[in-house]
């Protein structure tokens, strides 16, 4: 990602080797940024195989293997990409021929090196859980450039399972390959972090103001997932509210027009409460005209926020009667964005520039 010195810049001293030592660089400090993943295209084949990926994760679906492999394979894998591949396609980058969360990852990869100085001895690169580029193979490119210490960075402000401690798992199953491991850290969730919470009601701030309305209530929605996740311990659920309330808090927001809710649930158990989607249809039938809703829990957008939220709540509150609607983008590669990630990297790197 940076225009940085070779690695052999970075090699042990020759003199303190056999000769026929192999060449191992050292000295530098790999920062891999780590996000959920995105298909290789929008057709079945690269749907499926993106969906078999993450629905196969034992930390995403918590089913016994015996229950789940059927389900899964005979049914939810024959008509679910299909389905997926064309709200993928919705808003696919054509450009780049890739899905939204990619683009903006790398983005938020180089510009966060940028930020950094462009230095020799850091290397940012970034990386998907589920499909490409992996984290197996970005991990291997940073110790080839020379990484001896690697931070991995999940963009995930809130803690759970499904996501930061799969991201965590994966890179310590390449881990588990080497001969020669780096040093890892691994960054904690920053959800109620004074920069986070500044940076993204900053960004709500400039996006409310380019509106030509005033919403009369904001919707912060966050990834849903299943009350038997919060139930067996799970931090998630209330870190999730900690932001909302201390984002509510920032903005000043009246507390009676400000809600949480959840979104994206998927099968027939319960799922965190209030659902995003019955809450914007009950909204609408209630008379409100001007909603705008925020996903704090989003580093990057992606189907969620884009074709999820801009788009099917969208028509939820249209065709149930509501006016004036907004989704306010997440940071993305934003200033906002780039200052929060930033701030994540130069603290968990302190002892080791």
């Amino acid at each position: 990602m940076n225009d940085i010195k070779p690695a052999s810049a970075f090699k042990p001293d020759p003199s303190h080797r056999p000769d026929d030592h192999p060449d191992v660089g050292c000295g530098r400090i790999g920062v891999l940024l780590l996000n959920l993943g995105t298909p290789d295209g929008t057709d079945y084949w690269s749907m499926r195989r993106y969906l078999k990926e993450f629905l196969s994760d034992e930390r995403v679906i918590e089913v016994p293997r015996w229950k789940w492999w059927p389900i899964l394979n005979l049914i939810i894998l024959t008509v679910r990409p299909g389905r997926k591949g064309k709200d993928y396609a919705t808003i696919w980058n054509n450009e780049r021929d890739e899905g939204p969360l990619k683009t903006i990852t790398r983005a938020q990869a180089e510009k966060l090196a940028a930020a950094l100085g462009n230095s020799e001895r850091i290397v940012v690169d970034y990386a998907m859980r589920y499909a490409n580029p992996t984290t197996d193979s970005r991990i291997r490119a940073l110790l080839d450039q020379g990484c001896d210490r690697i931070l991995l960075v999940p963009l995930y402000p809130q803690y759970a399972a499904a996501t930061t401690a799969t991201a965590a798992d994966h890179a310590f199953r390449t881990l588990m390959t080497m001969r020669r491991q780096p040093a890892v850290r691994v960054a904690p969730s920053y959800h109620d972090d004074p920069a986070y919470i500044d940076g993204v009601a900053s960004a709500m701030r400039r996006d409310l103001a380019k509106l030509d309305f005033t919403p009369e209530v904001i919707i912060a929605t966050f990834h849903g997932m299943p009350q038997a996740y919060l139930d067996a311990g799970d931090p998630y659920y209330c870190q999730c509210q900690k932001t909302s309330r201390l984002l509510r808090a920032a903005l000043d927001w009246p507390e009676e027009k400000w809600l949480t809710t959840f979104q994206s649930r998927f099968g027939n158990d319960p799922w965190l409460q209030p659902y995003t989607d019955e809450t914007v249809k009950r909204l609408a039938a209630e008379g409100v005209k001007r909603l705008a809703l925020v996903a704090p829990g989003f580093s990057a957008d992606c189907l969620e926020t884009l074709e999820e939220l801009d788009g099917e709540n969208r028509h939820y509150f249209e065709a149930g009667g509501g006016e004036r609607f907004a989704y306010l983008p997440a940071l993305n590669d934003s200033p906002e964005g780039i200052r929060v990630i930033e701030a994540v990297v130069r603290r968990e790197l302190q002892g080791w520039l």
